[in-house]
Formats: structure tokens, C-alpha cells, sequence
């Protein structure tokens, strides 16, 4: 999935949810309907059920993920991905759209300044 040129990110993070919910009520529907020939024929297949209730449960938790994205950046708790722009949640480690780290591994410019700040109050003393 890429961001297409011009679009935000936040249309983007829409289109998907539409997407996500769409294919959400699908296999809710899918899944029920085979549930309901299953009872009919007294013939249950767990695995099958269980393959698909995965399927769908994978599904929903994107859907989960993507509305709180979008909760997210609607109240203003929010960034930008510095490579590609996407929006992402207060804490997120990893973009949910191209995969880049959004946290600084290291920060040795902060250390540095914290340590020459010690080094002048020490001196003063």
C-alpha cells in the first residue's frame, strides 16, 4: 500500500478504514453463513471455522488499529513519519505504513549537553 501523490495521509488512513470495515462486515457475514450451513448439515468443521474466525479477527484488530490512528490525529495526539508522512499514534515505534522507526535509537546530543552542564555547575562550586 503506498500513499498515492497529492493524497494526505489522513485520506489515505480514511480510505483504508473504509476498506477494513467493508472487508470486516464481509467475513462477519461469510463466517455466520458458514456457521448456519454447518448446523444445517449437523457437520461441523472446527478447523475451517477457526481458520476464518482468525481471518476475521486479523481483519478487525487493522480496523482497530486504523480508527485509533484516526481518533488519534483527530485529537491532535499525533506525528508525521519522517520518510513517507503518514500519521502515527503518541508512542507508536514503527510506522504502520512504510515500517520506518519513528523513535531516535540513540540521543547523544541531549547526554552530551546534560553531561557539560554538569561539568560547568561542578566547576563553579
Amino acid at each position: 500500500m503506498s500513499v498515492q501523490s497529492g493524497g494526505s495521509p489522513m485520506a489515505e488512513l480514511r480510505r483504508r478504514r473504509a476498506e477494513l470495515a467493508e472487508r470486516v462486515a464481509e467475513l462477519t457475514w461469510d463466517l455466520g453463513g458458514l456457521t448456519y450451513e454447518m448446523a444445517v448439515r449437523d457437520h461441523y468443521r472446527l478447523d475451517v471455522l477457526a481458520k476464518r474466525a482468525a481471518e476475521l479477527q486479523e481483519a478487525d484488530a487493522q480496523l482497530g488499529e486504523v480508527q485509533r490512528l484516526l481518533a488519534s490525529a483527530e485529537a491532535g495526539v499525533h506525528g508525521q513519519c519522517r520518510a513517507c508522512g503518514a500519521v502515527h499514534s503518541r508512542g507508536a515505534a514503527f510506522c504502520w505504513h512504510c515500517g520506518a522507526p519513528l523513535l531516535e535509537e540513540a540521543r547523544p546530543s541531549i547526554l552530551a549537553a546534560d553531561s557539560t552542564a554538569q561539568l560547568g555547575s561542578d566547576a563553579a562550586s
